[in-house]
């Protein structure tokens, strides 16, 4: 049996479901919108839908906004690097879809008794925080989150100046970091819990897509 490389089986998971096709029109539309109106608010929707790890593109030296000669190099390199993040995400989306759907052929086992439903619950959190642990691409991510936190945290209690240190959090937590906007209350270790739930949310998705990776190069197609 020919084994399925490993971009193929990601872009596999990006395209052959519609959760991960409604993302990537709604990502393409975004997209046509930032060339329709590159001065308004929406122009910022690419970078925000295929975040996280579009925010990366804020460390590198080129850009969209790059001048010179090499203006037509920077924006086509951060629009490759744009769309490899939004088949990332897509993949993750597809990933999750295979998993609902294998989850609901299977058959169940009886409910629990009343004495075990704590048990019970207990052992389906351990299941669902699994992915975020049990494999490097998560632990990875969950590294960078809690340096990101620490930095934050240092630069709020230590250093009495925050400034910018928040944005490090925000951005390695979006798009479901941006959660710690709504929060009610400015304090510091309120939005550090809001942004480390947030990184763990993403983790498990991350986990469940190196999963599914994992799963199709072990049982590769014919």
């Amino acid at each position: 049996m020919p084994q399925t490389s490993r971009p193929r089986r990601l872009l596999a998971l990006a395209t052959d479901n519609w959760p991960a096709r409604t993302y990537l029109t709604v990502v393409g539309v975004s997209v046509a919108a930032m060339f329709v109106a590159p001065e308004s608010p929406v122009a910022a929707g690419p970078l925000i839908l295929t975040a996280p790890l579009s925010l990366l593109s804020v460390i590198l030296p080129f850009g969209p906004g790059t001048e010179g000669p090499l203006q037509a190099l920077a924006f086509g390199s951060w629009t490759v690097w744009l769309l490899l993040c939004a088949l990332v995400n897509a993949a993750v989306l597809g990933s999750l879809a295979k998993r609902s759907t294998t989850t609901t052929t299977t058959t169940t086992t009886a409910p629990p008794t009343r004495t075990s439903a704590r048990a019970h619950a207990h052992v389906r959190l351990r299941t669902l925080l699994a992915p975020a642990v049990d494999n490097w691409p998560a632990r990875a991510y969950l590294a960078v989150v809690a340096t990101s936190l620490a930095f934050f945290l240092c630069a709020d209690y230590i250093l009495a100046d925050p400034t910018f240190a928040a944005l490090w959090p925000l951005m390695v937590t979006a798009p479901t970091g941006f959660l710690a906007f709504l929060l009610p209350t400015s304090s510091p270790l309120a939005f550090a819990a809001t942004t480390a739930l947030c990184g763990l949310a993403n983790a498990v998705l991350l986990g469940h897509l190196a999963h599914r990776l994992r799963a199709q190069e072990a049982h590769p197609a014919t």
